[in-house]
């Protein structure tokens, strides 16, 4: 069992990164925001775009990593999936709190993000309070060695 290891992590977040600026820009767009007036910055769109933003972001990440692909996009283009302890796909309330617990990990200085090259099964904070795992390989195929758990 090969873990992802924090550079491809990076890596596989910049490519869902450019994916979700891209849908961004589109709801920029969708909801009348003025991309190039700078006073526009407190209008009443940006709060839709925000929120709508903020939508779009959690059932990207969830649902993406809770679904048969096991991965986003940009994990899947670096061949990683995520899994719960044990290799199995993880539901999508784990995978949501995965998400939510991201959200800590940021907070503490990004501590919870660079656990990940310090650990022995490549986790971040938000993987251990999830108990998942990212790991090398296709979905449906990773099997955790059981010795590892006991």
């Amino acid at each position: 069992m090969e873990y992802g290891g924090f550079w491809i992590r990076v890596g596989a977040y910049l490519v869902d990164l450019v994916i979700l600026v891209i849908i961004a820009f589109v709801v920029a767009l969708a909801t009348g925001q003025d991309l190039f007036d700078a006073s526009a910055a407190a209008s009443a769109s940006y709060g839709v775009a925000d929120f709508i933003n903020l939508i779009v972001g959690i059932a990207y990440f969830a649902g993406f990593e809770s679904s048969s692909w096991q991965a986003t996009p940009g994990k899947r283009a670096l061949g990683l999936i995520v899994t719960d302890s044990s290799g199995a796909r993880i539901s999508f309330l784990r995978a949501l709190g995965r998400y939510l617990a991201k959200i800590l990990s940021g907070l503490i200085l990004l501590i919870g993000y660079i656990m990940v090259a310090f650990t022995e099964r490549k986790q971040g904070l938000h993987d251990f309070l999830a108990s998942t795992l990212v790991v090398k390989g296709q979905p449906g195929t990773a099997g955790v060695d059981p010795g590892v758990f006991s």
